[in-house]
């Protein structure tokens, strides 16, 4: 267990150096988040229907999601990708380490580094200047951040997938594509699930995709209670166990017809 602290330690340590690229992400998401804010006021101040969630409730959302925007599964591990094409991944299947863990925890300090750089700024400029509120009540602020450690865990997992299928694909392209404009549509990234149709809200409840953005962004607000919190953490331990499961599979396919260099 040590040899995993360490990787993720190191891999942290490592991409808390790009502080310009962090810089730059966080202009772009305060950028966007002002534009975001624009367009819901819009929709709130024209519409007198009553919506599942208030105005102010949207704009915390909103901000939420600038701020832990990089812990989505929405880009790959430059280097394992590198290393799959090139063929050197397998010097890490001669390591004395499981290959699925070992790149879970690549995961894990990919999304947590990020975030780290990027979180703490938004959170004082959108609360000072745009809106972003505090937890309503300390049990909603803990149930907040055991479901965001949850959320990076399964994002974790799913990214995991998106890597696992570049062993059958040749650029890799496709699903790296494909799965973020999934999670950024059903996880509440670019609009909050409340507020799609009633017939979409079973399948909506049901995937995953909402333990990674709507769920915890909610309890923040105190939208979903505090003492629901339990189910919200069960719902993500659940897909997260069901996904590592399905990706420890796949790789174990995936390994036993790797082809490198001919051998």
């Amino acid at each position: 267990m040590r040899a995993y602290w360490a990787i993720i330690s190191a891999r942290f340590r490592m991409l808390l150096q790009y502080r310009a690229a962090a810089m730059a992400g966080l202009t772009t998401q305060i950028f966007w988040g002002i534009i975001r804010v624009m367009i819901f006021s819009a929709f709130y101040a024209s519409s007198s229907t009553r919506q599942p969630m208030s105005h102010s409730e949207v704009i915390t959302y909103i901000w939420l999601g600038q701020a832990f925007f990089a812990m989505l599964p929405w880009s790959l591990d430059s280097d394992i990708r590198e290393m799959i094409r090139s063929g050197t991944v397998v010097y890490e299947l001669l390591r004395p380490l499981d290959l699925y863990t070992t790149w879970f925890c690549r995961a894990i300090a990919m999304r947590g580094a990020s975030t780290a750089l990027r979180a703490v700024p938004i959170f004082v400029v959108a609360g000072i200047f745009f809106g972003l509120r505090p937890p309503p009540a300390i049990g909603a602020g803990i149930g907040w951040a055991f479901a965001m450690l949850g959320a990076l865990m399964l994002g974790a997992a799913i990214t995991n997938l998106i890597t696992i299928s570049l062993l059958w694909t040749i650029s890799g392209q496709g699903m790296a594509r494909l799965m973020p404009a999934c999670v950024w549509v059903l996880s509440g990234s670019i609009i909050p699930l409340p507020l799609f149709p009633d017939w979409a809200q079973a399948t909506l409840n049901f995937l995953p995709f909402r333990d990674l953005v709507d769920t915890p962004y909610r309890l923040y607000m105190g939208h979903i209670p505090p003492q629901y919190a339990i189910y919200v953490l069960a719902h993500q331990a659940v897909w997260t166990a069901a996904l590592v499961l399905l990706g420890r599979w796949l790789l174990a396919r995936g390994t036993r017809r790797l082809v490198v260099h001919g051998g």
